[in-house]
């Protein structure tokens, strides 16, 4: 199984989902994490994410920033996207139905029907990326159980 998670510029949600993600599912899983913008391509994640992931034992310090490719969709088996304008890019670059069906909001294939979107914290505190790190981590929980069923 291969996971892609995806975010606007892939330095604060989509690498934490990636992260947590990773730590959650078995090793021949392949999870990465990409963005619909190239703006921060070969970066870091946000420090505050890097800081806050590593309080919860997960270390996302070596990831890189890297924009989605038309390649992704062939090679990936599930797309979560963090938010609507997230997915609306993502749809867009889809070539067929086939890929179109790859690609998900993150916490409506996560079962969470009253939060639409994972809320970006870059603007944000630390506060912020613990809340989002505590969203994603219940998300991942369910999309696990989900695949692994």
């Amino acid at each position: 199984m291969k996971i892609l998670m995806v975010c606007l510029g892939n330095i604060c949600r989509s690498p934490l989902a990636e992260g947590i993600m990773k730590a959650k599912v078995p090793e021949n899983f392949f999870v990465d994490s990409a963005g619909t913008i190239s703006m921060h391509e070969g970066k870091h994640p946000d420090k505050r994410a890097i800081k806050t992931a590593a309080h919860h034992n997960i270390d996302i310090s070596t990831q890189k920033s890297r924009p989605i490719t038309k390649a992704d969709f062939d090679t990936f088996d599930k797309i979560y996207c963090m938010d609507i304008d997230v997915y609306e890019d993502v749809i867009s670059k889809t070539r067929n139905e086939e890929q179109r069906q790859k690609v998900s909001l993150f916490l409506e294939a996560a079962g969470d029907h009253k939060n639409a979107e994972v809320p970006d914290p870059y603007w944000g505190d630390m506060k912020d990326f613990e809340e989002v790190f505590q969203l994603l981590d219940r998300g991942c929980e369910v999309i696990k159980k989900q695949i692994l069923a």
